[in-house]
């Protein structure tokens, strides 16, 4: 009996104590065809451990509350242990009562390159740059939590956010791409900034609205949740007066746009006379999507 209750009671603490992110880590090498393949397969493995073995906060958390990613990196270019790539960035979170998981985060990164030497180490350490690889890495692993607690609470992840600048900081000086204001308006400098500046606070408020006091609440009143995911579209288009067709409210509708149209094209009615024209409004280049809704 003794020790079935010590192996229940670290079970629970191995569950009260696991890391924050449950993330898929594809390597694509379909591009190079004259190395041995095997060097990808290694990082591949080696980026899994390290996203989903990391620390990244110090928070307790549950192997259930662990966040939903993906990282798919494709290799363009590789040569001597340096690597020329693009990264895909996705994360989803569960709604409350019910199985579906709705995408908060997705994000085409086209300026990633590193050194890497198969099986070296990989550790993180928030005050140091230790490898471009290692940075990148970790500054989406810090963006995917903090906007994930944003949409539990107004504003919630802007300590993590503040850990992902502080990873762009330290990179800045390393000379590699992304980290810095250059004459592109749509990398990695731009993204924390945006995300941390008063300026662009309708996009945060936005995903607390749209997820904590819409769909989580669609389990008891479909209705009211679609009423208020109409209120957080109407809170990113505040972005538009503030600057038209924002670099940050592409990143919005890069995740939302097709389940927007899945939830105003069924279920019950509710007044969206002027939906699709705002959407039009603030996010043009996904005008055939919303055409597709139906009143």
């Amino acid at each position: 009996m003794r020790n079935w209750i010590v192996t229940l009671l670290l079970f629970f603490s191995v569950l009260g104590n696991a890391q924050e992110l449950n993330c898929s880590v594809k390597v694509n090498h379909d591009q190079i065809t004259s190395a041995n393949v095997q060097v990808f397969k290694t990082l591949e493995r080696s980026l899994t451990e390290f996203v989903n073995n990391t620390k990244w906060t110090d928070k307790n958390v549950a192997n259930n509350e662990r966040i939903d990613c993906s990282m798919f990196i494709t290799v363009t270019s590789y040569d001597s242990n340096s690597f020329t790539t693009t990264i895909q960035v996705q994360s989803s979170r569960q709604v409350f009562n019910s199985t579906y998981a709705s995408p908060i985060f997705n994000y085409n990164d086209k300026e990633f390159d590193f050194q890497y030497v198969e099986f070296q180490n990989l550790l993180y350490n928030p005050n140091s740059f230790d490898s471009n690889l290692i940075s990148v890495i970790a500054f989406y692993a810090n963006v995917i939590i903090g906007l994930d607690a944003d949409s539990f609470s107004k504003q919630g992840g802007t300590k993590y956010l503040e850990a992902a600048s502080n990873i762009a900081n330290l990179a800045q000086g390393s000379g590699g791409k992304g980290w810095t204001q250059t004459d592109k308006t749509q990398n990695r400098y731009y993204l924390i900034n945006d995300l941390l500046s008063t300026t662009y606070l309708p996009y945060r408020d936005a995903l607390y609205e749209y997820h904590f006091m819409a769909l989580d609440k669609m389990a008891d009143d479909v209705k009211s949740g679609k009423e208020n995911v109409l209120t957080a579209i109407k809170t990113v288009s505040k972005l538009h007066s503030v600057r038209p067709n924002s670099f940050i409210a592409r990143v919005f509708f890069d995740a939302k746009s097709d389940e927007i149209v899945s939830i105003f094209s069924g279920g019950p009615s509710i007044a969206i006379t002027d939906l699709v024209e705002t959407l039009n409004r603030v996010s043009p280049l996904n005008a055939v999507k919303w055409n597709n809704i139906k009143y």
